[in-house]
């Protein structure tokens, strides 16, 4: 059984029955801790969830970890900047209206969120690293077109099945 301590548990309890329904894990709680039991892949991966649908990704975003193919991760954006202009920095990342974000998911297919100086990234392996890559080096002061045209060069290639491959 485990333990998670969660500030946004409106949102958890909204979502209750859906989520012990699709991650098979029992949800309880008491105040803010939240207890999940299951099996232990399933409670691993329950407690992901949660943690993404704390840090305010949707729903269906966070239910995306629950694919084995697919990571959290969260970036401390005062790791990579000594700048105390945090709001400036924040701004960066989003872009006008939200333009930066849109078009790192087009190109990187991940999922981004803000939250205080973090930003959280939902997204294959292959696809993450990049995404990590690409929020870093805004951060750092990196040109927007110039992180677009990293991304666009290293954008992993799609493996095609030719029929070849030996499945077991």
């Amino acid at each position: 059984m485990k333990k998670i301590i969660s500030e946004k548990l409106p949102r958890i309890l909204k979502n209750k029955k859906r989520l012990e329904k699709e991650l098979l894990v029992k949800i309880t709680n008491r105040g803010k801790e939240v207890f999940i039991d299951g099996n232990p892949e399933e409670e691993y991966y329950a407690e992901k969830v949660l943690e993404a649908l704390e840090f305010g990704f949707p729903f269906e975003n966070a239910m995306r970890i629950k694919d084995e193919n697919f990571i959290f991760e969260i970036l401390n954006i005062k790791d990579y900047s000594t700048s105390k202009d945090m709001k400036r920095i924040r701004a960066r990342v989003i872009g006008k209206g939200g333009k930066a974000l849109k078009v790192l998911h087009d190109l990187t297919e991940c999922y981004f969120e803000l939250k205080d100086n973090k930003v959280g990234i939902i997204g294959s392996a292959e696809s993450i690293k990049n995404a990590q890559e690409a929020i870093v080096a805004i951060i750092k002061g990196s040109k927007h077109s110039n992180v677009y045209s990293f991304l666009e060069k290293n954008h992993p290639k799609p493996e095609i099945d030719l029929g070849l491959k030996r499945k077991f």
